[in-house]
């Protein structure tokens, strides 16, 4: 066997032992290199034998939020109806965002007028119970 030839098969068994090297990048170089986050399922294999990521924190919810004033059929919502606005305020008084209870942009700025309607006549607190020590 000749020097190059041997040098060639080297190379080509460093180069196997590398693939099989778990990848000291992590995050979204990582990922990218790997092919994404995976796919609807939790944990697990592909097929090709690299591992499916499962998804972030808990951060996004599995089915989309539907607005309760849409399904409800209402057109503009309005500031006596209480029940229905302290479930859009808060513990500590903040109206709380579109992402968390699904509104549309539409109602949730209805929603927005109307509490702010309630609190200036007095039918709902400016802010939450006071802090206790």
């Amino acid at each position: 066997m000749s020097d190059n030839q041997e040098r060639t098969e080297t190379r080509s068994e460093d180069q196997g032992e590398r693939s099989q090297r778990p990848s000291r990048i992590s995050g979204p170089q990582a990922e990218r290199r790997e092919g994404g986050r995976g796919g609807a399922g939790g944990g697990g294999r592909r097929p090709g034998g690299r591992r499916v990521m499962s998804g972030g924190g808990g951060r996004f919810s599995p089915r989309r939020k539907v607005c309760q004033f849409c399904v409800d059929g209402i057109q503009h919502v309005d500031y006596k109806d209480l029940p229905r606005l302290r479930r859009h305020v808060g513990e500590r008084g903040k109206i709380e965002p579109r992402r968390k209870l699904g509104t549309c942009a539409k109602h949730q700025r209805s929603v927005t007028v109307a509490i702010k309607r309630a609190r200036y006549i007095g039918l709902l607190p400016f802010t939450g119970s006071a802090p206790r020590n």
